[in-house]
């Protein structure tokens, strides 16, 4: 998917918001004048001299409706000082997420926000504060998509001022059918490599004992589907259902969280694997034929193999384990990550190729090259694994890869690379395009190890390596996981991957999302698509998704009603897969 790029931009005489947008855009710029990112040295709202400014409360909202979850944030902080402030608010985003909308109170004063190109918004930024305005700029990290920080401009001595950020992101499926989302507490620290893209951009983590504020979070869940439980790894209280087949439930953390941990919750619906599309209907607002005035369609399908197939599936492969030893993966996290190892190293079949990397400023491997997997090839790299520590200082993980991809492929033996990292390193960009390059000589499976584990860097490379990517944050669902993943990379490569659409002859489809070039036994697959035209509100669609596995073509098909559904947020994670320049206003 190409990104590019996109700002932000607001001043208190706006009235309206107008998204004007040219593609699945980034909020990005890390070499502006305030250098804004490179001088971060934790998360929350600093000054230009780096001095933190008392946030006061956060206030969170998540509605999630089927496996799209639409994330209302308000922040609410004052200025203390005895002089107006030019502040910038750092803050964790997941990689793949929408901001949909952008709003402020400072003091009695409404600013709503406008998305527009980097410079034009630049220069109307600094033209408000230079006129004595408020004024805010909100940008993503050119290497790091997950770190997004908004320079709140001029804030008076006594104001206090709330800012309200909406952003869509869809949530990942787990091992256990679970659906994924995590709200991130924590910025780690992003290590930059020297004569790396983005040089200085490094932001770090609040230590928890610094962390004054408190916040609030609600849930709100609905889907076809009924609701079976809700989990998290922080106090719940009990799960409310709203109707008598549990298809919408309500819940909220317990009373005095604070945030010095990132919040996860586990979603799980009853009958997971069925297929499932949800139409939404265009803006009435909006201009027929456009993105905004035309239905979307999110289907949403889990592959099921032949079990012939599955039967006989690969025993061979060349699995290359390249593990993070870099400082920040001291304590808990080195532990997480060498278990994880361990596991995998003891379920591999007989008869495969393996070799283990780990890395920091430099690299180690255990085999100067690819050995045969054996008792006696497993014990000793079992036991090299279990000496290892987090002693190898920076995070320095492209030259490894180099090293990785410069290595000739067995015969018959096809390769699978598992990356274990809590992905703080700075040159995001450069490691997922290097695996992108190299991805029709492996699949990549990467696991991001621990809280705050950047989830742009560890869902990028997987997502371009053609595998699939796992968060361990903690030892209850690592096994599942691990397991999972192996079973994946033992799976044979889809091929030839196809979607076909039949629709009624007045109706045409425009696919939003990037082609699927990764399908796996079980695992969800979604595709966005712009329906033009008109039908009966009695008309159905069919989408037919087709593949070829290990020489076996296959196909899985899903009829569905085009009558749309409430709104559900479906448009904006679909608009991000490849919509041109659009517009959206919404008025006070």
């Amino acid at each position: 998917m190409t990104h590019r790029r996109k700002l932000l931009t607001t001043h208190a005489d706006t009235r309206e918001c107008k998204l004007n947008h040219k593609g699945p855009g980034q909020m990005v710029d890390s070499n502006l004048g305030y250098s804004s990112c490179a001088m971060m040295n934790c998360c929350g709202l600093l000054t230009l001299q780096k001095e933190p400014v008392p946030l006061k409360s956060i206030e969170v909202e998540l509605e999630v409706r089927d496996h799209v979850a639409t994330v209302v944030s308000t922040l609410n902080y004052e200025n203390k000082e005895d002089k107006p402030l030019e502040a910038v608010f750092v803050f964790p985003l997941p990689g793949d997420a929408a901001v949909c909308h952008f709003s402020a109170q400072v003091g009695q004063t409404q600013i709503v926000a406008e998305v527009k190109e980097k410079q034009k918004a630049r220069e109307e930024y600094d033209d408000a504060l230079s006129s004595g305005q408020q004024a805010f700029l909100l940008e993503e990290s050119d290497e790091s998509p997950d770190i997004f920080s908004l320079r709140v401009g001029s804030l008076p001595p006594g104001e206090s001022a709330s800012i309200r950020l909406e952003y869509v992101t869809e949530l990942a499926v787990q091992a256990d059918d679970g659906l994924r989302f995590c709200l991130p507490a924590v910025l780690n620290p992003r290590y930059q490599p020297q004569g790396s893209e983005g040089a200085g951009v490094q932001v770090t983590s609040a230590p928890a004992s610094l962390v004054p504020y408190s916040l609030c979070f609600s849930a709100r869940v609905s889907s076809p589907r009924p609701i079976s439980k809700v989990e998290s790894n922080c106090s719940l209280e009990p799960l409310q259902y709203l109707n008598t087949d549990q298809t919408q439930a309500t819940v909220k953390l317990a009373a005095g969280h604070k945030f010095d941990r990132d919040v996860e919750l586990l979603i799980y619906y009853k009958d997971a694997h069925q297929p499932t599309a949800v139409v939404e209907a265009g803006q009435a607002s909006a201009e027929p034929g456009s993105l905004m005035g035309d239905p979307v369609v999110m289907v949403s399908l889990y592959p099921e193999f032949p079990q012939s197939v599955m039967s006989s599936m690969a025993s061979s492969g060349e699995f290359v384990f390249l593990l993070d030893r870099s400082g920040s993966m001291s304590n808990t996290r080195i532990s997480s990550a060498k278990d994880t190892l361990l596991l995998l190293l003891k379920s591999l079949p007989m008869g495969c190729y393996f070799n283990i990397y780990s890395f920091g400023s430099s690299y180690e491997h255990i085999f100067s090259k690819s050995v045969e997997y054996s008792q006696k090839t497993m014990e000793e790299a079992l036991k090299k694994v279990e000496e290892m520590e987090a002693d190898l200082g920076g995070t320095e993980i492209l030259e490894p890869l180099k090293h990785i991809y410069s290595q000739p492929c067995i015969q018959n033996q096809p390769r699978q690379l598992f990356v274990f990292t809590d992905g703080e390193v700075g040159n995001t960009k450069e490691v997922i395009d290097l695996v992108k390059k190299n991805s029709g000589s492996h699949r990549c499976f990467s696991f991001g190890i621990g809280e705050g584990a950047s989830s742009a860097l560890i869902n990028g490379m997987a997502k371009e390596g053609g595998g699939h990517a796992q968060f361990i944050t903690g030892t209850d669902r690592m096994q599942p996981k691990v397991m999972q993943s192996l079973r994946f990379a033992l799976q044979p490569a889809v091929v030839d991957i196809s979607v076909t659409w039949d629709l009624p002859k007045e109706v045409s489809v425009t696919v939003l999302s990037p082609p699927i070039t990764a399908l796996f036994q079980g695992q969800r697959s979604l595709i966005y698509a712009q329906l033009t035209g008109q039908s009966s509100e009695a008309a159905e669609g069919c989408v037919t998704l087709k593949y070829s596995l290990a020489g076996h073509p296959s196909e899985n098909q899903l009829h569905f009603s085009l009558r749309p559904a409430e709104d559900t947020g479906v448009w904006l994670v679909g608009w991000r897969g490849g919509a041109e320049w659009f517009q959206v206003q919404c008025h006070l």
